[in-house]
């Protein structure tokens, strides 16, 4: 079968979707409002599996891969869950300390995708480190749907101190030289930022697919969580902040996030 791109999908199943991938709405109301958008014999389900990551397809660097040096490794949470499971990745011919940078899963735990991009950060030459925020309930259970369910049961505080850990035990790491930045996705992205406010010696915080709410629209929409624009505007000097905004509907968004390229480090759009 012929793989679909999100063009091959109505805007409103890509909403849809959307709602499901954030845990606003759970797998069964998902696959009854998605029987109105079947077509050409697929069913439901199958539009799920459709629209859900192919991580094998998404990977670029390979485990083995001679540049980089991969293990899982445990370190303390004394303000989290006391022990958190993490993927430690550096870069095999590193011939003395180099910088490191945390990062961050997004609602389902540390998926195959996250590892990914922790190899990928170690390829270009830092120490990479992409906690498990599911330590503390088994870890990642090998499936995005079931990490979902996982993360909404594990306390949002000691997760979040489980992710500040991160940063200070790659500050003291043998191999670094304590210089860390932060990286994270859809709910990583929330914990990037926090960590910005939180962590000013920070080299640098990326935050992916989050939105900083006004605090009058976080108040509308029952959400108070995360660093706000005050926040992270008391945070560095001017030129050390770039926010770039995706303004079309989500289909449109999908395919931006999917072509964006960091071209020579510089931001798309103006401050």
């Amino acid at each position: 079968m012929e793989r679909l791109t999100a063009k091959d999908f109505a805007p409103e199943l890509l909403e849809l979707y959307d709602y499901y991938a954030h845990g606003r709405i759970n797998r069964r109301e998902f696959l009854d409002r998605a029987a109105l958008f079947t077509f050409g014999g697929l069913t439901a389900s199958a539009l799920l599996a459709s629209l859900s990551p192919n991580y094998a397809l998404a990977e670029q660097v390979e485990f083995t891969d001679p540049d980089i040096v991969a293990e899982y490794v445990s370190y303390p949470s004394p303000k989290g869950h006391g022990q958190v499971r993490g993927y430690l990745v550096r870069p095999a011919k590193a011939t003395g300390k180099v910088p490191a940078v945390v990062v961050v899963h997004e609602n389902r735990g540390l998926n195959p995708y996250i590892e990914d991009v922790a190899r990928r950060v170690a390829k270009a030459g830092f120490i990479a480190l992409a906690p498990d925020g599911l330590s503390s309930v088994g870890g990642y259970p090998g499936n995005d749907g079931k990490g979902r369910e996982l993360q909404q049961t594990v306390n949002p505080e000691k997760l979040m101190n489980d992710f500040f850990a991160a940063i200070e035990w790659l500050m003291k790491h043998d191999a670094s030289t304590g210089k860390v930045g932060i990286t994270g996705f859809c709910y990583g992205g929330g914990v990037a930022n926090a960590a910005a406010v939180a962590y000013p010696e920070l080299g640098a915080a990326v935050s992916f697919c989050i939105v900083l709410w006004p605090p009058a629209q976080r108040r509308r929409r029952g959400e108070d969580q995360g660093a706000s624009h005050d926040s992270l505007r008391r945070t560095g000097h001017p030129h050390q902040r770039r926010m770039a905004r995706v303004r079309e509907s989500p289909e449109s968004g999908w395919h931006d996030v999917r072509n964006l390229h960091l071209s020579g480090r510089q931001p798309r759009l103006p401050q």
